[in-house]
């Protein structure tokens, strides 16, 4: 494909365009794709560039300071996100503008291999493309919607989710581990798990996001998933009752690296020196895949995101009230928990097993 990765200011999208981006740009049609997508391709018919100011328009005439919240109204990882959906969808074939024929096309034809959750962002990625340049947006016709819902119909909505680790995962985790590094897996381990943190908010925590207290430690949240605006919010992380104590732990890896400002969990290189930069998520994440695999745990299964889901299912196993559980994890309804407690009480008062 004659298409040039250049990074150009789509509003606040920052998005991969094809060279000749625009009302003229070039359909290009791959050998390989199937009969019913080349008929759309060949048929497709330019969308009409709506007369109206664009928002990468209004960034190539705007003041400096305006320009830097333009693109700061979207989180980097989103930018990301949509920068990866677009270069997919140019590699396949497609261009800036097009028909909602090809946007059928091209989701009937991905849906062979990405699951219904991957083509859903892919469509919100493309659709943003268009708007951001002013153009009427193909992913909001009745025919692409309609495709879409076909999509979940034949392939399900279901998500693959992260098994949790649970409280004696979490213990058993502890025994193996010994010196500086040791120092900074508790810590980073017992925190995620009590403070119900996702990987990005551990990766980003700060000296000054903390503090200790009586009761124990406080973590403020500066920004989350559910937070891009960065209203932040409180987490209280009590003392433990036992030697896996996440506030101790915390307390210790700080005496040990000397961080006393900065961010809290750094890398360790090889002769036991603590760096100056962050953890970062896919660090973090593949050091629990280790730890997993280490007490016989299918690090398969293990992400990122199983310290916080291991916190929730280990509470409600507890008898927690869920009301408090979403205190701890941020969760902005009762129904966002609800596949967390479906998992926790499948065997509470089984049917089956009052039967057999």
């Amino acid at each position: 494909m004659d298409c040039q990765n250049n990074q150009i200011a789509s509003g606040n999208t920052q998005l991969l365009l094809p060279i000749n981006g625009g009302e003229n740009a070039p359909v290009i049609v791959p050998e390989a794709l199937p009969d019913v997508q080349l008929i759309a391709l060949h048929q497709q018919q330019r969308p009409t560039v709506q007369a109206v100011q664009s928002i990468a328009q209004d960034l190539e005439s705007a003041t400096p300071a305006v320009a830097l919240f333009i693109n700061a109204a979207i989180a980097d990882n989103t930018r990301r996100a949509y920068q990866q959906d677009l270069r997919d969808f140019i590699l396949w074939g497609g261009a800036v503008p097009c028909t909602p024929e090809v946007m059928a096309a091209y989701i009937a034809d991905r849906a062979q291999t990405l699951s219904t959750q991957t083509i859903t962002r892919r469509v919100v990625g493309i659709g943003r493309a268009h708007v951001s340049q002013g153009l009427a947006d193909p992913t909001k016709s009745d025919l692409v919607r309609t495709v879409l819902r076909g999509v979940r119909r034949v392939k399900g909505t279901a998500q693959r989710q992260a098994a949790p680790l649970l409280k004696a995962d979490v213990l058993t985790m502890m025994t193996r581990m010994s010196g500086l590094k040791g120092h900074r897996d508790r810590a980073l381990i017992l925190l995620g798990f009590a403070a119900a943190l996702r990987r990005s908010e551990l990766a980003a925590l700060d000296f000054a996001d903390i503090e200790f207290v009586r009761e124990g430690l406080v973590v403020y949240l500066r920004r989350s998933k559910t937070d891009q605006e960065g209203e932040g919010r409180k987490i209280g992380v009590p003392w433990g009752r036992t030697s896996a104590c996440p506030v101790k732990a915390v307390e210790t890896w700080l005496e040990a690296s000397k961080i006393t400002n900065g961010p809290i969990f750094r890398a360790i290189n090889r002769g036991g020196g603590v760096g100056q930069t962050q953890l970062t998520a896919q660090s973090i994440a593949l050091i629990l895949k280790d730890y997993a695999k280490g007490i016989g745990l299918n690090p398969v299964n293990i992400s990122g995101h199983s310290l916080r889901s291991g916190l929730v299912t280990s509470a409600i196993q507890a008898g927690v009230a869920v009301h408090k559980i979403q205190q701890q994890t941020g969760h902005r309804s009762v129904e966002m928990l609800s596949r967390y407690i479906r998992d926790a009480g499948l065997f509470d008062s089984n049917a089956s097993g009052a039967v057999l």
